[in-house]
């Protein structure tokens, strides 16, 4: 293989505090892996990178949901569609990690599961964030994270704001169309059982896409979203379903028990009982 030369205008000359590490923090990000297992286990430091990464991918997650809700409160559609599409892509990325996952078996994982102690993923601030953000509101998860102040301060503030699907049905009414107001005057805090008149409106749009385009494509993006949060779920049921069975959970749940009873929980209904509608 001949020798790549290196271009001449390719800069050298560098010091640690401008260079691609100083940008990214690698120094904190690549020694933020500390195996507990003694001596550590060599598929520990998988898992540790596994969860690590998805905590950074609902990062993203979170703050592209955060623009779409200001986009609409802004009424700009296109702008909150492209970031929900973006959110759609890094859901693809979190879903195919637990493939990576699915290589860890019973027996590997089984030499190091006891470091973790009360630790499980059930106690990830993002990710009740996300759900409180998608409309899955819950005020008795706010306890789990009590001994963290600040992330139960965000939490809270998140249980009482509107959701992203509230944020939509906010839009809609100022758009001029029928939305109740018993969805969107109230205690926001509490998950509101699907109305009848709401789906009325979702029908509407679906009735004629090409009058309310954009609206039109808000409705499949949200659909999206929810779907694949729940293909999110269900594969990591399956994942902990092969991989450790039916043992009770790490933090104390009931294991696959307990995931499978998630899945039930659906987000945007009024989204999903509009399609009953339309055809009839």
């Amino acid at each position: 293989m001949a020798e790549r030369k290196i271009e001449k205008s390719i800069y050298t000359e560098l010091s640690p505090d401008d260079d691609y590490g100083a940008y990214l923090k690698l120094g904190r990000l690549l020694t933020a892996q500390e195996p507990l297992s003694d001596p550590p286990h060599p598929d520990e430091m998988l898992f540790i990178i596994q969860h690590q990464v998805a905590e950074l991918w609902m990062k993203l997650i979170l703050h592209e949901i955060e623009r779409t809700m200001g986009y609409l409160r802004a009424d700009a559609l296109h702008r909150a569609i492209k970031c929900l599409t973006r959110v759609r892509r890094v859901q693809d990325q979190m879903f195919n990690q637990w493939k990576v996952l699915d290589t860890l078996t019973p027996d590997e994982y089984a030499e190091f599961r006891d470091v973790f102690g009360k630790a499980s993923g059930f106690q990830s601030p993002q990710y009740r964030l996300l759900e409180f953000m998608l409309g899955n509101k819950n005020r008795g998860m706010l306890k789990v994270h009590r001994h963290h102040p600040a992330w139960h301060q965000a939490l809270l503030e998140r249980l009482e704001a509107p959701s992203l699907y509230e944020e939509f049905l906010l839009h809609l009414a100022r758009a001029g169309l029928p939305v109740p107001n018993a969805a969107i005057e109230r205690d926001f805090s509490l998950v509101r059982e699907p109305s009848g008149e709401v789906v009325e409106v979702l029908r509407t749009i679906y009735a004629d896409p090409s009058a309310h385009w954009a609206r039109y494509e808000v409705c499949e993006a949200l659909m999206d979203v929810g779907n694949n949060f729940q293909f999110w779920r269900f594969h990591h049921m399956k994942t902990v379903e092969r991989i450790i069975g039916h043992k009770r959970g790490t933090g104390g749940s009931s294991g696959v028990a307990f995931l499978k009873r998630a899945i039930e929980q659906e987000f945007f209904p009024e989204l999903i009982q509009v399609r009953t509608e339309i055809g009839q």
